[in-house]
């Protein structure tokens, strides 16, 4: 009866995840990116398909731009700066994100 229950309440929680880790176009929404960035137009901040061009081959780029997104910076695509991503957002998310838009085309 006990193996039972646990079965349920597991699949009861994996039906119940809101947003997988690895979904980097719904965490882009859930983050609130779209408020600064596009996918192919420059708004407050560069369109997605422009940061995906500019490191495109770029092997250190992932990390750089993770760290980028987490604690903020400027200097990339202009003056304007990039705020730091509060904490509410995880690492996981964070990599998610940037991993999908350094593979937009």
């Amino acid at each position: 009866m006990k193996v039972q229950h646990a079965l349920m309440l597991t699949a009861g929680l994996m039906l119940s995840a809101p947003v997988l880790a690895d979904d980097g176009a719904a965490l882009l929404k859930k983050n609130n990116c779209g408020t600064c960035h596009q996918l192919d137009k420059k708004t407050v901040g560069p369109a997605l398909k422009a940061i995906a061009a500019k490191y495109a081959g770029d092997a250190g780029a992932a990390a750089m731009l993770e760290k980028k997104v987490r604690v903020g910076g400027s200097g990339s695509f202009g003056t304007m700066p990039m705020p730091a991503t509060p904490d509410k957002a995880s690492d996981a998310d964070i990599k998610s994100m940037v991993s999908h838009i350094l593979a937009i085309k």
